[in-house]
């Protein structure tokens, strides 16, 4: 059937920011549905908080509101466009996660939808209500004949404990309508039964959880499905997790297509699935179907379905280059499968064809336990992983590995790692003890107790993997004890088999004690090298034009392997990725890498893009001419490259744009000559090396702060001495302040030199020291060194971005950081334009700023970070690349610097674009999105190492109401009345007096600990006094529980009031209660309350804020 005619505007709900289950995915999907609708002629509306993504790019949507994802909100900009042109108007609302159809429920039960005649598509809200609310799905699975756990749904604690007689122990717990799993888990026992249920009533919007009998150890597979009005279905992919039930699907290693099902099983379970959509009613787009089967008794059961665009679709769809988001955007206005041409084939076939996949993909996801201290990593229910690395090969065991040196976590294959409690004499006992309990090394650990004698039968009763895995897992530690017996082979069949396994040229000279370098010489001078084939949804069954391809080793056939690369004859451009989702790097770098490729192909480059990151935009088929889904590391760059120069020329590699992962290649792609583009790796490694770095500020005469540099424990102590505390420590070349903490004394350096830097160190330097702490943090310095700086407190902190060719800059715009200098930048909130600077020091800024870029001779972006203490600038750090706040700049100012960038790396000078001084009559706020509810225990206070995972933007015309925004767009509940609890160091009470009169006027009420009441009464400020915890209760954690606080204001000075107030900070976190660690935070979240009870906020689309869409 033809498309609606009908529908005129269509509003389209975003993921907002970044956070744990929810990640950039959703601006794959989100991106795909705004193009696809706009060229089917439709009028596109968006909202999305993130000013990170793609999706938000004026050009991409005809409105395009960066503001917050409450129904409030969404309310106003349905008002605000409903009229806007004739014709009907739409909500879609599968493709932004569980916060899109969180918000659209909200939005049918307000009534907002039928006041202003909105029609749901893409997804019904009773089908919503049928797939996420658990017991509503229960009975429809039921209704059709499906099986599924034993399970009561509950509302109470009184209920979820009578709910135990039916299910038993372990019991798992999950919360209706929450994000990767967000407050559910696995309970063992009735204590942490009673804690679970309660923090996922509190967790889920409709305060109900599923108390669900265990099915741990059973096997796990999901179903992508499709399905449109007029009854096709397809399953676009199946997706077998090789963790068994009890870990998240996001935290599983997954693989694709499932490898252990039988076919009978297989088209069961395909019946199955169809059957849960029709069922559940959803009509038109994708959904995911999860199951479990009894490896025992071959019980299959439905675990649950997702009646939208998710995480595994993201994933399936760059498994088998069909495009789900895009499909679902077409087939909720109206069009069927059969009437939708399948892009990556040419049209050769339709959307109706199934796929079908000739290599394996297998995905892993990465975790950030080093940034959170004292956080379980033990895999649960809920998940924690922060990204993924997919790779994809002819057979599981290459799959496997490259997926594994995808991470970028170290690791260059099946690495060896400790286990844990070896060597007390109960080896057996600490093995299976490890490869029992799921954690991000299990499979690690599975390949060492391999090693360590451990046979199938024992490893998989510890484990539950399927036995087929652990056999492919043992070929590949069988075959490295062979290497490390006879070394390399020296003929080129038998090496070519080794690398048909997987193995990096890097893991094969870790077995045989070479160096990479002679390993590749070797593979080279055999004539071993990769062929690169297409991934075209079909087999290779038609011709694809698509480049979109990965690497294999395959045996020549008559007289040469089948390589279907075909490189061009044009111009071409490499665009280096940044790799899997991590804390410091993320989406707002793959942002950059889109807008190379989309910039570069406008100026007639042919763009090419390297990346192995399944959630992103630049891994789209369609973002760049040519996709190579590759790990980023020199062995398999240097081999795309090789491949590419064999035909056209090329220009250039862009190395600038994906965050450190590139950068870390810029060397060994000089040393072969590889052009690099724009600024040169040198001028890069003079801003990261402390004494280079510090000769030049020296030259142009600005200031930094007094520092250090140890190459050894025994010098960062002395170095310490000298400098005085309290100090800024941090490693060399890291990105996101890994491992920077700031030090207050003696003891607190030692637990840093012996306690944090240890989880630094490489496996292969723990091997050669295993018992000597002090060598492993010695060899590691030796190359690393430790950089050590005074610590400027209560310093304001300013971020600058610019645009530079070598000759002239052009500054982007100054950030003024809300939290004072000692919170990382990411981490940190910060307003653009800046709200108390001077005019005078934004000149001094804007001059360094330039002196620095002509000095370090920069070509493209650069950013610097400076601190302002008793007016004084002083320059903290030089970043000659794309920085992450590259998008939130281009969206305030409304310039595409990143694409102006990459021309200007390409060779064209900064003068042409013609850029002229902004001055902006809005005010922006970004603001920071923490993951801290993932992680009980973790000590929510901000510090030097960046812990958010994403960020949202608050615009208006006013400081105080994008402040407030920003707020709401984080996901606080901004208080309008209630009582404000205050406990602050000595050094901040003078400066929290008109605050809290301020608050007062509002009409809120204060209670505060002994010492900071007393001062506001001597100050003739009235409050209440409440114990701290260490003086006896009632205490403040308790009126927090109780719901008798509403903002809090804390903090602290010194190791042990850190220490003490940290259960302050958990209980307000828990509790939803808004609370702020610094003085700068809490005076912004003021003047922000007070703008938010000032009037209605109002919307305005980006659009509006520059009169046009911008390039």
């Amino acid at each position: 059937m033809p498309k609606r005619t009908d529908i005129s505007t269509i509003l389209i709900i975003g993921a907002g920011p970044i956070v744990i289950g929810q990640a950039c995915e959703f601006d794959y999907s989100g991106t795909q549905a705004c193009k696809t609708l706009k060229a089917e002629g439709y009028r596109v509306v968006l909202v999305n908080s993130n000013p990170a993504t793609i999706m938000t790019d004026p050009d991409l949507a005809d409105a395009t509101y960066v503001e917050p994802i409450t129904p409030e909100i969404v309310a106003k900009i349905i008002a605000r466009e409903r009229h806007a042109i004739p014709g009907g108007f739409a909500l879609l609302p599968t493709m932004g996660g569980q916060t899109a159809l969180n918000c659209a429920l909200s939005l049918k039960k307000m009534g907002v939808l039928d006041e202003y005649g909105v029609e749901m598509i893409g997804a019904t809200a009773e089908a919503i209500d049928k797939a996420e609310d658990r017991e509503l799905f229960r009975e429809a699975m039921t209704k059709i004949g499906l099986d599924t756990p034993r399970s009561q749904q509950v509302k109470t604690l009184v209920q979820a404990l009578g709910a135990l007689d039916v299910v038993g122990l372990p019991a798992i717990i999950r919360p209706s309508f929450t994000l990767g799993g967000q407050g559910g888990g696995i309970a063992y026992n009735k204590a942490e039964f009673i804690e679970i249920v309660e923090r996922g009533i509190d967790a889920s919007p409709t305060n109900e959880v599923l108390i669900e009998e265990s099915v741990l150890g059973w096997k796990e597979f999901e179903m992508e499905v499709v399905r449109d009005k007029a009854d096709n279905c397809i399953i676009v992919c199946s997706i077998e997790n090789i963790d068994p039930m009890g870990v998240h699907t996001g935290d599983s290693i997954t693989v694709a297509p499932a490898l252990t099902l039988t076919d009978k099983e297989y088209q069961i379970m395909r019946d199955a699935s169809l059957a849960v959509l029709r069922e559940i009613g959803v009509e038109t787009g994708g959904s995911n179907v999860q199951f479990a089967i009894d490896p025992e008794t071959g019980r299959m059961i439905v675990i649950e379905m997702n009646p939208r665009v998710s995480r595994s679709s993201a994933l399936a769809s760059k498994a088998t280059g069909f495009p789900i988001a895009k499909v679902a955007a077409r087939l909720a206005v109206g069009y069927t499968l059969d009437e939708i041409a399948n892009d990556i084939t040419g049209g050769a076939t339709p959307a109706s064809f199934e796929p079908t996949i000739d290599y394996v993909v297998t995905k892993i996801p990465r975790f950030a336990f080093e940034k959170f201290p004292g956080a379980d990593r033990v895999l649960t229910t809920s998940m924690k992983s922060v990204g993924e690395a997919m790779a994809i090969g002819r057979t599981f065991q290459e799959s496997l590995q490259k997926a594994l040196r995808s991470l970028e976590t170290g690791l260059t294959g099946l690495d060896e790692i400790e286990i844990e409690g070896l060597g007390h004499g109960d080896d057996k006992n600490a093995i299976r003890a490890a490869i029992g309990t799921p954690t991000p090394d299990r499979l690690l650990q599975v390949a060492q107790a391999m090693r360590l004698g451990l046979d199938d039968e024992q490893i998989h009763a510890g484990c539950k993997i399927d036995p087929w895995f652990l056999e492919q897992i043992r070929g590949i530690v069988d075959t490295e004890a062979k290497i490390r017996k006879h070394g390399l082979p020296t003929n080129a069949g038998a090496f070519r088999r080794l690398k048909a396994m997987g193995f990096s040229d890097s893991r094969l000279a870790g077995l045989t004690r070479l160096s990479e370098h002679e390993v590749s010489e070797r593979r080279r001078g055999l004539g071993v090298r990769p062929v690169y084939k297409r991934i075209d949804t079909c087999a290779a069954e038609f011709a694809s034009p698509t480049a979109y391809m990965y690497s294999t080793y395959e045996a020549p056939f008559a007289g040469a392997a089948a390589d279907e690369s075909r490189p061009s004859d044009r111009k071409k451009v490499v665009i280096l990725g940044g790799g899997p989702n991590r804390i410091g790097q993320g989406i707002e770098f793959d942002y950059c890498c889109c807008h190379a490729a989309f910039a570069l192909d406008d100026a007639g480059y042919e763009t090419i893009m390297v990346n192995c990151n399944p959630e992103t935009v630049s891994t789209d088929y369609d973002t760049s001419d040519r996709l190579y889904f590759e790990p980023l590391t020199e062995e398999d760059v240097i081999e795309i490259l090789d491949r590419e120069r064999t035909n056209g020329t090329l220009h250039g590699v862009i190395v600038q744009f994906g965050g450190q992962t590139p950068l870390k290649l810029a060397h060994a792609l000089e040393a072969v000559d590889i052009p690099i583009l724009g600024t040169s790796p040198d001028a890069i490694d003079l801003a990261e090396d402390r004494d280079r770095f510090k000769s030049l500020l020296d030259k142009l005469k600005l200031r930094q702060p007094a520092n250090g540099i140890a190459y050894s424990v025994e010098q960062a102590r002395l170095i310490a001495g000298d400098l005085g505390y309290p100090l800024v420590v941090r490693p060399s070349y890291v990105l996101g302040g890994r491992a920077m903490q700031i030090i207050l004394e003696d003891s607190q350096l030692g637990d840093y030199l012996l306690g944090t830097l240890p989880e630094l160190v490489p496996h292969d330097v723990k091997a050669r020291y295993p018992n000597d702490k002090t060598g492993q943090i010695n060899t590691v310095l030796g190359k690393n060194p430790l950089l050590f700086d005074r610590y400027l407190s209560d310093a304001i902190e300013v971020d600058v971005d610019c645009l530079a060719d070598g000759k002239d800059t052009f500054i982007c715009g100054i950030m003024e950081h809300i939290e004072e200098a000692g919170i990382h930048s990411g981490d940190s909130a910060c307003s653009l334009p800046p709200h108390s600077l001077s005019p005078e020091t934004i000149a001094r800024l804007e001059k360094q700023t330039r002196d620095l870029a002509l000095a370090l001779r920069v070509g493209g972006l650069m950013n610097v970070q400076y601190a302002i203490k008793n007016g004084d600038i002083y320059v903290l750090e030089v970043n000659p690349r794309a920085s992450r706040t590259v998008p939130f700049v281009a969206k305030v100012v409304g310039i595409p610097i990143a694409k102006i960038a990459a021309r200007i790396m390409a060779g064209e000078p900064l003068a042409s674009f013609g850029l002229m001084p902004m001055k902006p009559d809005h005010v922006a706020v970004k603001e920071a999105v923490f993951p801290f509810a993932r992680f009980p225990g973790v000590d929510t206070v901000l510090g030097p190492e960046m812990r958010s995972t994403g960020e949202v933007i608050g615009l208006d015309r006013t400081f105080e109401v994008a402040f407030a925004k920003s707020q709401l767009g984080g996901g606080t509940k901004v208080p309008k009345s209630g009582t404000v609890f205050v406990s602050l160091r000595d050094d901040d009470k003078p400066r929290i007096l008109d605050t809290v009169r301020l608050l007062i006027a509002l009409g809120f009420k204060v209670i505060a600990t002994s010492g900071t009441q007393r001062f506001l009464a001597d100050n003739g400020i009235a409050s209440a006094k409440v114990n701290k915890v260490l003086e006896g209760r009632p205490h403040i954690v308790d009126a927090i529980k109780n719901g008798e606080i509403q903002l809090v204001f804390n903090t602290t000075e010194g190791a042990q009031a850190l220490a003490d107030s940290r259960s302050l900070r958990r209980a307000a976190l828990l509790h939803k209660v808004p609370y702020y660690t610094t003085l700068s935070g809490a005076i912004a979240a003021a003047q922000g309350i007070k703008a938010y009870l000032g009037g209605d906020l109002e919307v305005r689309a980006l659009q509006d804020y520059f009169g046009v869409a911008q390039p």
